[in-house]
C-alpha cells in the first residue's frame, strides 16, 4: 500500500508539471500574434504608400524606351478609376537611382503638380518629360516613376508606374558645347594672329627709309671730250667760230657784218 501511495503522489506531481507546461505554451502562443501585429503596424507606418486596388495605371514612352543623355525623354501615364469614388491625382515625379541601392538618388527630377479629379469609371492621361544628365551616358541606372493620388477620405496612394534599370545612351550625333567652344576659340586665335602679322608688316614698311639715288654734280652740258684728239677738237671749235653776222640780229657786242673767225 505504501508503494501504491507513493506512485500516486508521483503521478499527481507529473500531471501538475504537464499542466503548467501547457499553460506556458498557451501564453507564448498568445504573445506571438501580438508581436506579429506590432511588426506589421511598424511596417505600415514606415513604408511608402501603395497603389489602390480600385485604380490602374499604364505608361507609354513617346520615342521608345531609349534614354539618350542630354536629350528630352517624354512619356504618357494613363490613370483609370475602377472604383465608385473620385480619385484626386496630385503629382507625378521621376528619378534616377543607384542600381544596387534604390534608396540612393542619382538625379531627382521636379515633381509635376496635377491636382486632377478623376471620377469613377473614367480615365485620364498625363504627360511628363525629363532630360538625363550628360555625364550619365553609357551607364545603367534605376528609373523610378511615381504617380501620387488620394481618395475623398484622405487616403494617400502611390503607384510606381515604372521601376526598372535602364541604360543611358551616349550622344553620337551633332557637336557638343565643348567642341563648339573649342572651334570658336581656335578661329578667334587664328584671326588675332593674322591681324598681328598684318600690323607688323605695316609698321616695318613705315620705318624703312627711301633709298636716294645720287646723281653727282654732273649736268646735261658736261660732256667728257678727253678721248677726242686735239686736232679734231680744234677743227670743231674753228667751225663754230667761222660765222659771219649778216642778218643784223647778232649780239650787240658784234658789229654788223663782222667775221668771227677768218679762214
Amino acid at each position: 500500500m505504501a508503494v501504491a501511495q507513493d506512485l500516486t503522489e508521483d503521478e499527481e506531481t507529473v500531471e501538475d508539471s504537464i499542466i503548467e507546461d501547457e499553460d506556458d505554451e498557451a501564453e507564448v502562443e498568445e504573445d506571438e500574434p501580438t508581436d506579429l501585429a506590432e511588426d506589421k503596424e511598424e511596417e505600415d507606418v514606415s513604408g511608402e504608400p501603395e497603389a489602390s486596388p480600385s485604380a490602374d495605371t499604364t505608361i507609354l514612352f513617346v520615342k521608345g524606351e531609349d534614354f539618350p543623355a542630354n536629350n528630352i525623354v517624354k512619356f504618357l501615364v494613363g490613370f483609370t478609376n475602377k472604383g465608385t469614388e473620385d480619385f484626386i491625382v496630385e503629382s507625378l515625379d521621376a528619378s534616377f537611382r543607384y542600381p544596387q541601392d534604390y534608396q540612393f538618388y542619382i538625379q531627382n527630377f521636379t515633381a509635376l503638380p496635377l491636382n486632377t479629379v478623376v471620377p469613377p469609371q473614367r480615365q485620364a492621361t498625363f504627360e511628363y518629360s525629363f532630360i538625363p544628365a550628360e555625364p550619365m551616358g553609357g551607364r545603367p541606372f534605376g528609373l523610378v516613376i511615381n504617380l501620387n493620388y488620394k481618395d475623398l477620405n484622405g487616403n494617400v496612394f502611390q503607384d510606381a508606374v515604372f521601376n526598372q534599370t535602364v541604360t543611358i545612351i551616349e550622344r553620337e550625333d551633332g557637336l557638343d558645347g565643348e567642341t563648339i567652344f573649342m572651334y570658336m576659340f581656335l578661329a578667334g586665335l587664328g584671326l588675332l594672329v593674322v591681324v598681328g602679322l598684318h600690323q607688323l608688316l605695316e609698321s616695318r614698311k613705315r620705318k624703312r627709309p627711301i633709298q636716294k639715288v645720287e646723281m653727282g654734280t654732273s649736268s646735261q652740258n658736261d660732256v667728257d671730250m678727253s678721248w677726242i684728239p686735239q686736232e679734231t677738237l680744234n677743227q670743231i671749235m674753228q667751225s663754230r667760230r667761222a660765222y659771219v653776222c649778216l642778218c643784223g640780229k647778232c649780239p650787240s657786242s658784234l658789229p654788223k657784218g663782222s667775221v668771227l673767225n677768218s679762214v
